[in-house]
């Protein structure tokens, strides 16, 4: 067992929180802002993570979504990273099918030489957007392939990031770069170290892969709350300690939204919701101001969409949405919860978790 490595996949909870408690940023961009200006608050988001003692900031590969920001998670991290100081940053994540595992392995060995020992690798089969725009990111039509590939194509990445292809291997003689092999070349004085990877998952298969491979877990609960109990409950029943971890890890993603009022932050996550439910309609587009959401005359089937998205939202006061997180917690038994908060403005997003950190006393760090 690597106790370094098991250290830095651990978090370790806060103030009064049950559990460490993390971000998971979406990028959003609503009606009336510009990406500029999403990338920016996703920045501040970082910084005030960061100074409350939240453990990790995360940002999630999306395509064609004109009200989500991060299609590039290494780029945005790269950035993130040069504007914070402490918290870990991950992807959360990268959909590893759209890409090749050596140019992810270089991707994030280069993050890892911009912030040591504080960089996350999570990693995603599925492609985080529709079929024809998998398509033109693969430049190949066999999506299913792609799927049913993934536990082939994640050996791979991982020896390009441990450096340890085997003789007569075809691979052998490449490198991922930066990465362990300056180490061991001559006069080399590189860390050998490299990002973690974790894998994500809203069903089954991501689950018993990473326990079989004794590997951090993070579930999707935001998006896939009734498959959170029984991946999670596979998880631990699958799980082989490793040279990563000697117990399991799992973190869910929570969508959570606390604001001043109860009637304001119900505002907000109702626009969130009519941008999801324009997603899943096949139109997707820039979050919806509350105003429009309020205004909107949902049909029948749409407002039952909608109430059923919003029962899995945890919003409300500061209080309110300190109980529905300590609850989770409890019912799921996760290990870290990760908070992303889907809402029109940057500033409902950052007072959120303002208000958060606030009601579990974290600390404010310098």
């Amino acid at each position: 067992m690597d106790e370094n490595r098991g250290d830095e996949i651990r978090g370790t909870a806060g103030g009064t929180a049950p559990v460490p408690l993390s971000v998971l940023d979406l990028v959003t961009v609503g009606q009336g802002r510009t990406a500029t200006q999403a990338l920016r608050t996703g920045v501040d988001i970082a910084r005030l993570a960061e100074s409350r003692g939240f453990h990790r900031y995360w940002v999630a590969e999306h395509h064609s979504m004109p009200g989500v920001a991060s299609s590039s998670p290494a780029v945005i991290l790269a950035h993130t990273a040069a504007h914070t100081e402490r918290i870990r940053l991950g992807s959360g994540g990268v959909m590893l099918p759209n890409h090749a595992p050596l140019v992810i392995a270089e991707q994030f060995g280069t993050l890892e030489a911009m912030a040591p020992g504080r960089v996350d690798l999570g990693l995603g089969r599925a492609p985080g957007t529709d079929g024809a725009t998998a398509a033109a990111l693969r430049r190949t039509e066999r999506l299913n392939e792609g799927a049913e590939d993934f536990p082939q194509q994640l050996a791979e990445l991982t020896r390009f990031l441990d450096d340890d292809f085997p003789d007569g291997h075809p691979y052998a003689r490449i490198h991922a770069v930066p990465g362990p092999v300056q180490a061991t070349s001559d006069g080399g004085v590189q860390s050998a170290g490299r990002p973690p990877i974790w894998l994500l998952g809203s069903s089954g298969f991501s689950a018993r892969l990473a326990g079989v491979l004794g590997l951090p877990f993070a579930f999707a609960h935001h998006f896939s709350a009734q498959n959170t109990v029984p991946a999670l409950d596979l998880y631990r029943e699958s799980f082989k300690p490793s040279a990563v971890l000697d117990a399991p890890y799992a973190l869910i993603g929570v969508a959570a939204l606390a604001a001043d009022e109860e009637r304001e932050a119900r505002r907000q996550v109702l626009s969130g919701a009519l941008s999801m439910l324009r997603l899943r309609s096949g139109r997707p587009g820039l979050v919806p101001t509350p105003e429009e959401a309020e205004a909107y005359a949902f049909s029948p089937m749409e407002r039952e969409f909608v109430d059923s998205w919003l029962v899995n939202i945890v919003h409300g006061t500061a209080d309110e949405v300190r109980a529905g997180l300590d609850d989770l917690a409890k019912r799921t038994g996760a290990d870290e919860l990760m908070i992303t908060a889907n809402a029109h403005s940057g500033e409902a997003r950052l007072r959120s978790y303002e208000l958060i950190a606030d009601a579990y006393g974290l600390p404010v760090l310098g």
